[in-house]
């Protein structure tokens, strides 16, 4: 199976220690700056309609802003109640000073 690879975004565009929200290939994605590397997940919180870029990023949790639930940022995985439900998680490489992402 060949992956398809879809450029997101230049690395440097990407806060380290912050989050961002973009729309790539009509997906509302978050791109997350952690240690020098970056992670993606969808942007939108699985438990209320809140997205994740105007949430508060520490280490590796996204706090939602609506109701304070928490995701790990490099699986998706539900961290912190009220949210139950993973967020999608997307493959990300850097190559030529860009973010690539596999949508599959």
């Amino acid at each position: 199976m060949t992956t398809n690879w879809i450029d997101a975004a230049a690395h440097e565009d990407v806060p380290q220690d912050d989050v961002v929200g973009l729309l790539i290939a009509g997906r509302d994605i978050a791109l997350y700056g952690v240690a020098g590397e970056v992670f993606a997940t969808d942007n939108l919180c699985t438990h209320g309609n809140a997205r994740l870029c105007d949430g508060f990023l520490e280490g590796h949790e996204i706090e939602c802003p609506l109701h304070q639930g928490k995701f790990d940022v490099r699986s998706g995985q539900p961290t912190c109640a009220p949210v139950t439900e993973p967020l999608r998680s997307y493959p990300v490489k850097i190559e030529g000073g860009r973010v690539w992402l596999a949508l599959d």
